[in-house]
């Protein structure tokens, strides 16, 4: 019992420890502030000076009136009650709280109950009370509502008056004990609301917003593009979160005095570098489908706004290169023949922020011709701790894993201890060959301190990884490989297998000798709320290290 108190205080040290001051002060003060507003009605509009550019639009979640689909899970708003309580889960009910459907696909055929539902949602949803005044879910419905609204649809004088107090108890609660993609969205929805109010106040959400926008940009935008989180889902959130600040910027012909588009441009080829060739993202740390705008819905957005010939030329320029590097991201895109991988020699994002990571260390995916074949297993859930830590775990990612240890201790939902630390990259590229390989300290913690360095060699139509693990002691060494749900592995013998796809031999794959070969049911998260059983190809050892292993992957 001792031991397990010391390993739990070692645990909480180093998580707490890589966190800022600014962040300890922010949940201190969650705990002994209450947040109370200004309730007087009066406010201003500003007028709008240029036509509002239609944004994206929102998957559908409003299948009636009062009937809601979230994370492939429907819900129902009958009561007051009902806006927090229940079965769900609180992404879930953040979801409700968006008001996304304002701005979906064919909303203007549900104008009707769009306009019952913010009706209900004042009524129901007093000032500061419930999950609604979240600053997350505040500021998504803040942003969302000023979008309806420029998109032609007019508001009811209370209606204003909500969004004015809302804005008021959001500037009062700035989420600083997070910070990132939440303290961007903050900003975002000050700005939007400075900008559609006019006066002294809103003159303040305005600036605000704006100093917390370029700040962040600063701190969350790395020099190649990438968003510091390295989610490829909470990129493309933060792209389209830019995209929308310059559309307002623009309708009410506010100068942004931020080098925005060069942003804009940035991002825009970092998250067209990190999709497979079925256009959608790849799965690194959180990462799901149908959360973020899909890549090709940013990219008419972008040419929407700023014009086609920009984003075709950097189009242009990604697809002719076969070996692309993010280096300050620590990504790396190969493109040969039918073959498409992503390789990940990064850290797990930064170490104050580190809620969205995965032990996912010199993890790949792997893409022939438009199918996925090998990949990272996906994000389906935020709050079931369990599975949330199964598919955060280095056992549910293309990689090696150590005594069934995680490359870095994650715990909690949202928590990581230590982590892992890249610690030597080298690419090397000529006519014949490309040579990728990096090396982390993740498993140093563990007796032995094992270093794990892993290479990739593609010559011709062959990809050989090389596994190195250095130290020393007995260790279990598992190498994995996730398998899309329509791979199927039809040969297998002692260290051998063969994947079909479409009932065509597409890949085979070779490893090294005196190891064990299984292929075990797995589960596979394209989705919040959507689980697929696909198949995870393990190839252990037990031996003493230092070992040096092989994979060959051959097309």
């Amino acid at each position: 019992m001792k031991n397990h108190r010391i390993t739990k205080l070692k645990r909480y040290w180093h998580t707490i420890r890589y966190l800022r001051p600014i962040q300890i002060y922010g949940r201190l003060k969650l705990y002994i502030k209450k947040t109370s507003i200004d309730l007087s009605p009066k406010f201003d509009l500003n007028d709008i000076l240029y036509e509002w550019t239609e944004a994206i639009r929102n998957k559908k979640s409003m299948t009636n009136k009062s009937t809601f689909v979230f994370l492939n899970e429907p819900g129902y708003i009958q009561s007051s009650d009902d806006w927090n309580e229940g079965t769900h889960s609180k992404l879930w009910f953040y979801n409700l709280h968006y008001f996304d459907d304002l701005c979906a696909n064919n909303s203007h055929q549900r104008n009707d109950w769009h306009r019952e539902m913010i009706e209900k949602w004042i009524t129901d949803n007093p000032v500061g009370v419930g999950i609604g005044w979240d600053p997350y879910p505040l500021s998504r419905r803040i942003v969302n509502i000023i979008k309806w609204s420029l998109a032609g649809n007019n508001l009811e004088k209370h209606w204003n008056e909500s969004l004015l107090f809302q804005t008021r108890y959001l500037e009062k609660n700035i989420e600083i004990h997070i910070m990132g993609n939440h303290l961007f969205s903050n900003a975002k929805a000050l700005y939007f609301a400075g900008l559609y109010f006019s006066g002294k106040e809103a003159n303040r959400w305005r600036k605000k917003g704006e100093n917390i926008i370029r700040r962040e940009l600063r701190e969350q935008i790395l020099k190649d593009g990438g968003n510091f989180e390295l989610s490829t889902m909470y990129h493309s959130i933060f792209l389209v979160d830019l995209l929308d600040i310059y559309n307002i910027s623009r309708t009410f012909k506010k100068k942004l005095h931020l080098k925005i588009k060069d942003y804009i441009f940035q991002m825009y080829k970092w998250m067209k570098v990190m999709v497979h060739p079925d256009k959608e993202i790849s799965f690194f740390n959180d990462a799901a489908l149908c959360i973020a705008p899909s890549p090709d819905e940013i990219t008419k957005y972008c040419k929407r706004l700023l014009g086609p010939k920009i984003f075709d030329e950097l189009d242009s320029e990604i697809n002719s290169k076969n070996l692309i590097e993010l280096s300050e991201s620590g990504y790396t895109k190969i493109c040969t023949g039918k073959i498409s991988i992503i390789l990940d020699r990064a850290s797990i994002g930064p170490d104050y922020l580190p809620g969205h990571a995965h032990a996912d260390t010199l993890s790949f995916e792997l893409s022939h011709e438009q199918q996925r074949v090998i990949v990272n297993s996906g994000t389906s859930v935020y709050q079931d701790e369990k599975r949330r830590h199964i598919e955060r775990s280095t056992s549910s990612h293309s990689t090696i894993e150590i005594d069934s240890k995680s490359s870095s201790q994650i715990w909690g939902n949202f928590r990581v201890a230590k982590r892992a630390k890249i610690i030597n990259s080298h690419t090397e590229k000529n006519d014949k060959l490309i040579k990728v390989s990096g090396c982390h300290d993740g498993y140093k913690r563990i007796g032995g301190s094992p270093i794990h360095c892993r290479e990739w060699l593609i010559v011709g139509n062959t990809l050989t990884i090389t596994d190195r693990i250095s130290g020393t002691g007995i260790h279990s060494i598992k190498n994995i490989l996730p398998l899309h749900p329509a791979i199927k592995v039809n040969q297998k013998s002692q260290n051998k297998v063969a994947l079909e796809y479409k009932g065509n031999n597409i890949l085979s794959i070779e490893f090294g000798d005196h190891g064990h070969l299984e292929v075990q049911n797995s589960l596979y998260n394209p989705e919040f709320g959507l689980s697929i059983g696909n198949k995870k190809i393990l190839y252990s050892y037990l031996t003493k290290l230092p070992i040096k292993t092989y994979t060959r992957i051959s097309w």
